[in-house]
């Protein structure tokens, strides 16, 4: 048995990761303050003999240190995300996701242990050089637009973590997320698919930020959670980056449409100015593709699941649990 520590545990991800690691036959201990995740997302764990949470934030340093001491190994998952939590709260933005992960990483250095560090894809910022691969160079943008403190945060956070693995041999791993979307996601703080797939449901509007062309890669929570767990388990990957995602783009134009044709629903689609849902001069990514060649090698990592298949699985969880949906738009505070 692994014993596991998962920041961030009761948050969308996190939480499908704790499912996958309790499966392994991992004992999992999550640490999460609830402000964009929900209890509501391990509700189905609490009784579970080898689950325990504590409420609570990474940045207390105490907690931290205690809890990453009887553990094996860390999966940091615990930050600041959304576009519409990243432009609303950018000092949050910023100070969260630095000051957690500084903690994380001062704490298991001094017992060496094992840590897996969850990355986005926004690190790598408005460049053009496609597909995106872990050594090419991250643009970001100005830091006049706040749009792009996350991607800074999220990079320093991964340079921090490089740093302690050269200077103090943390044995530390980075994966760049590109976009995951299942069950338990909620939309409140801009996530596409969960917003299209309520829309949709409920015949409101469904609103496409932009003009619809920007493209994305669209991956499944339980393909991702699966490759984090090999990654963490395999010897070679200490002081490495890897992209996990897929690689089968699709324009968010497209993607409305897909939604509504397997909602069955008569929702129109609208188009809605950056500036408009967001704020003055927003920039986005005009495409998001990883290239997927090192965690191939690594770990034999082939999504199997469809964008199809995804959004299916998120109409089944909103129409089975609506109430949760609406929960989550009502709990979920800004923070981290």
């Amino acid at each position: 048995m692994t014993r596991v520590l998962i920041t961030g545990g009761a948050g969308f991800i996190g939480s499908h990761l704790a499912d996958a690691c309790l499966k392994r036959g991992d004992e999992v201990y999550v640490l999460d303050d609830l402000s964009t995740g929900s209890i509501y997302n391990i509700e189905h764990l609490k009784n579970h003999p080898d689950f325990h949470y504590t409420i609570d934030r990474v940045q207390n340093a105490t907690v931290t240190a205690e809890l990453v001491d009887r553990v094996d190994v860390v999966y940091h998952l615990a930050a600041s995300v959304g576009v519409r939590l990243i432009i609303d709260s950018p000092v949050n933005t910023v100070e969260n996701n630095l000051r957690a992960t500084e903690a994380v990483y001062s704490a298991a250095a001094k017992k060496r242990k094992r840590v897996l560090f969850a990355s986005t894809s926004e690190v790598y910022g408005a460049s053009t050089d496609l597909p995106f691969r872990e050594d090419g160079h991250l643009v970001l943008g100005s830091p006049t637009k706040s749009r792009w403190s996350y991607a800074c945060a999220k990079a320093m956070d991964e340079f921090l973590g490089l740093a302690y693995f050269r200077e103090r041999g943390l044995p530390v791993t980075i994966a760049r997320l590109f976009n995951t979307v299942g069950p338990r996601q909620t939309g409140h703080y801009g996530m596409v698919v969960p917003n299209f797939v309520r829309q949709a449901l409920t015949g409101d509007p469904i609103t496409v930020f932009g003009d619809g062309s920007q493209r994305r890669c669209f991956s499944c929570v339980r393909d991702v959670t699966a490759a984090l767990t090999k990654v963490m388990a395999h010897p070679e990957a200490a002081g490495e980056i890897y992209n996990i995602g897929s690689t089968d783009e699709i324009s968010i134009l497209d993607l409305a449409t897909r939604v509504r044709a397997i909602c069955g629903s008569h929702s129109p689609i609208v188009t809605v100015p950056y500036e408009q849902a967001y704020e003055a001069g927003f920039e986005d990514m005009p495409r998001r593709i990883p290239d997927t060649t090192r965690i191939r090698k690594l770990i034999g990592y082939r999504p199997t699941t469809t964008i199809d298949q995804i959004i299916e699985s998120v109409i089944e969880s909103m129409s089975a649990a609506p109430e949760l949906s609406t929960a989550f738009e009502s709990t979920s505070l800004v923070g981290a």
